[in-house]
């Protein structure tokens, strides 16, 4: 063969190796399956199905989806993961689950899908997602269990994940010359303040009622007041110096809240702010979507956003649901590319502009997202002081919870002693982690 001959050869390889590889599509083995996934009705989730198409368009694969209430959804899960084959391929999971899920060992490790090159995108950039989201709702097994570190593991990926941010009227604030709270004792004082500036105005919208309310209200307190419900050796401490303080700010908002404050859950407390009732809101980001609603909203155009205010360190709550893919999974391979498709940078993008919740630090800062919700921009900056240990993600976290939640209740309606309460909080607390084993090695 001459020169010119295996030149022409070799170029003729080359060229068809490089249309091969130009043109692979790591879909195509997947083509026509059908997913079956679980969602929450979720507003977040309600903008993934408007997007959920373009997946189908652009991989063949088929999605079905089971959306459900998400109380309801926890119910039919439980009963699923249980069976040898189960009938999600993928399924989103409120944060409280991701102990019962993974300690049950019901959830994929995701570290064998992220190795394997014909599924795991170069591009995906993993980096980009939220740090303290990534941490709260995807990794266990590292430090207390359910944190990261040295041994943790990754078993889902935060997918309409939320954090706390502060809501405040503009107009009130500019009639009245007031200052935006940067730090607790500032919002402390614009709580009470407000109420007699406006007369019949509450000053901060907040959760109150007995339960999972209260405790929420006053665990979004807690972390940036530098407290935490257990020490590193999982001693209770949610009765030292700042749950005490922590209680008493909370008591301090409804007690200067608009009437039946104390009663308040999360509608309660986002409709008193929607309908002109408080000045302030201080609670998950997924309410924003519904402030410049005119059918929902009397404050449309009246509302901006600021970070959650300091304490003794920025802080913020992380919560929400997570995506990952159940052990009993008959098509696990297509799932994970269904999940890493759901959170990648351009499906992010296009889930935001839809009316989600980001998962990326860049979908905060996109242009185009921010020229539609000019709010993302803060929120964005807010997340950098996202805490994924403001509460505890443990199998026995709702007995304590509830317990706290219902003791807190009657500080706020019945003025009972804050450090008496929190005391015997302390104390059931430890009996119900001594029953579970976490003083086994102590």
């Amino acid at each position: 063969m001459s020169k010119t001959m295996k030149r022409t050869a070799m170029a003729f390889m080359g060229a068809m190796l490089a249309s091969t590889v130009a043109f692979a599509n790591p879909y195509e083995p997947y083509a026509d399956t059908t997913l079956v996934v679980n969602f929450p009705a979720h507003p977040h989730y309600d903008a993934v199905m408007k997007v959920l198409p373009e997946f189908t368009k652009e991989t063949g694969i088929n999605v079905e989806v089971d959306q459900l209430q998400y109380l309801k959804m926890r119910e039919k899960q439980t009963l699923e993961l249980t069976k040898n084959k189960g009938d999600y391929d993928l399924l989103a999971y409120v944060v409280f689950s991701k102990a019962d899920y993974v300690y049950a060992d019901q959830l994929e490790n995701l570290a064998r899908y992220f190795m394997n090159p014909k599924l795991a995108d170069p591009n995906y950039e993993a980096d980009d997602l939220i740090e303290g989201y990534v941490a709260n709702i995807g990794v266990a097994g590292g430090d207390k269990g359910y944190l990261p570190g040295a041994t943790g593991s990754l078993f889902g990926l935060p997918f309409g994940s939320e954090t706390s941010i502060l809501g405040y009227r503009t107009d009130i604030f500019e009639k009245h010359g007031l200052k935006v709270p940067a730090n607790y004792e500032e919002l402390l004082e614009l709580a009470c303040k407000i109420p007699q500036l406006e007369p019949g105005m509450g000053g901060l919208a907040s959760r109150a009622a007995s339960g999972h309310h209260a405790s929420h209200a006053f665990l979004l307190h807690l972390a940036p007041l530098g407290g935490r419900i257990f020490d590193d050796n999982w001693n209770p401490i949610v009765n030292n110096e700042q749950g005490v303080e922590a209680a008493n700010a909370l008591k301090t908002i409804v007690d200067c809240g608009t009437e039946g404050a104390a009663a308040f859950g999360f509608a309660e407390a986002g409709a008193s702010f929607l309908q002109g009732t408080s000045a302030m809101f201080l609670d998950s980001t997924v309410f924003a979507g519904q402030v410049n609603n005119p059918e929902k909203s009397k404050v449309v155009g009246k509302v901006a956003w600021a970070p959650h205010p300091v304490g003794v360190r920025a802080g913020s709550q992380t919560g929400g649901f997570g995506i990952g893919i159940p052990k009993n999974a008959q098509n696990k391979e297509a799932a994970f590319l269904l999940m890493q498709w759901l959170t990648s940078k351009k499906a992010d993008k296009l889930i935001a502009m839809a009316g989600g919740n980001p998962s990326r630090y860049s979908t905060h800062a996109d242009a185009e997202v921010n020229e539609k919700f000019p709010h993302m921009a803060t929120f964005g900056e807010a997340l950098k002081n996202a805490d994924p240990d403001w509460r505890p993600i443990i199998p026995v976290w709702g007995k304590i919870n509830a317990d706290l939640g219902t003791t807190l209740s009657k500080v706020l309606t019945e003025d009972a002693d804050v450090q008496t309460s929190l005391d015997g909080v302390a104390e059931r607390a430890r009996a119900i982690m001594d029953d579970a084993g976490y003083y086994t090695w102590q």
